[in-house]
């Protein structure tokens, strides 16, 4: 894989008119060595953990915990349906004290993956701003010792900064999920689909085609103070490298918020149109191409306006109305049935 481009001394004009745009990952280092938070990690473990309690507002958070024999890497246990870690919740110093406290070689995988900062650590956000973003994106956080997040893809654009530790990105384009051998919709590890493929130790005779993927995809570390940005889409693997690993992130969303749940399109014409014969299939195809992925241009473009129906660009009180006569179709043809 070729190392992800990297750039020093990004400004929110640069980022915004050349590096969302151009659609691909970039490290941007240095972004946020300033950080109070970041000085403190540089100076110890310890320093980094003081600094949190300052803010800890005493919630609880959630955590996967694993055995060591585990190594870090959270994923799927004997079967689909199991995993080879659990869940639990606790307080935020006490997550912080046992991973202080583990000192055995290689010691039990522990991670608190995504909490809102607001909620556990008010006031840590104002003192660690993000200057590439508006205040209104707010960040999360992901704190563990040397874990592993499985390849998956978040459907947001994000910028993730390492606070203390080190971590290793692999990225991966969006037109490579053929090759990465996507698990089940229904058995999840976090939410997203995630690849079944281990991109570390790849098994080119049980996943040939990943081949493919690797060469296309990118590889990055960073340290502490650095980001990352990974736009929409794009699948990520993320190594955490030290004994005491802490993340923050920030995700958006461009489209407005009616159009942000597109799972459930994905999911109908999987059940609806891809079990059609070829002929008929291939006549969707080109159904979705034309109406959906305006391939051709604007669909509606020879209609007049106020003809166009939902080939128009719709208001969001016509997005809702259409979707509630979508739904009654639906469980009108489910009754039918």
């Amino acid at each position: 894989m070729q190392p992800c481009k990297s750039l020093t001394g990004v400004t929110h004009e640069t980022f915004w008119n050349d590096i969302v745009p151009a659609n691909e990952p970039v490290v941007l280092r240095g972004l946020c060595g300033d950080w109070p938070s970041v000085t403190a990690g540089g100076r110890s473990d310890q320093a980094m953990v003081d600094y949190m309690r300052h803010f800890d507002s005493g919630a609880a958070v959630e955590y996967l915990s694993a055995a060591p024999d585990v190594k870090g890497e959270f994923f799927y246990g004997d079967s689909l349906r199991t995993r080879n870690f659990r869940k639990g919740q606790a307080s935020l110093a006490e997550v912080l004290n046992r991973l202080l406290a583990e000192t055995q070689a290689p010691p039990p995988a522990l991670y608190s993956q995504s909490t809102p900062v607001d909620a556990i650590l008010p006031g840590f956000p104002e003192q660690n701003l993000n200057p590439l973003l508006p205040a209104l994106t707010r960040p999360r956080i992901w704190i563990g010792n040397a874990v592993r997040v499985q390849t998956h893809y978040d459907l947001s654009d994000n910028i993730a900064v390492v606070v203390a530790g080190k971590r290793r990105f692999t990225l991966l384009p969006p037109d490579q999920l053929p090759n990465l051998y996507i698990g089940p919709f229904e058995q999840t590890l976090a939410g997203s689909p995630v690849s079944l493929a281990d991109i570390e130790r790849p098994d080119f005779q049980r996943f040939p085609k990943l081949r493919d993927a690797l060469a296309a995809g990118y590889i990055a570390e960073l340290e502490p103070g650095d980001a990352i940005y990974i736009p929409y889409g794009w699948w990520h693997h993320v190594r955490s490298l030290s004994t005491l690993n802490v993340l923050v992130n920030y995700w958006w969303n461009e489209a407005p918020s009616h159009l942000q749940a597109p799972y459930g399109a994905l999911l109908h014409a999987m059940l609806l149109v891809r079990d059609m014969p070829v002929r008929q299939r291939a006549v969707w195809k080109t159904m979705f191409n034309h109406f959906v992925f305006c391939e051709n241009g604007d669909p509606g473009a020879h209609i007049g306006l106020n003809d166009q129906g939902v080939m128009a660009k719709l208001t969001p009180a016509q997005h809702s109305r259409a979707l509630e006569q979508l739904v009654l179709g639906l469980e009108r043809q489910r009754r039918g049935h």
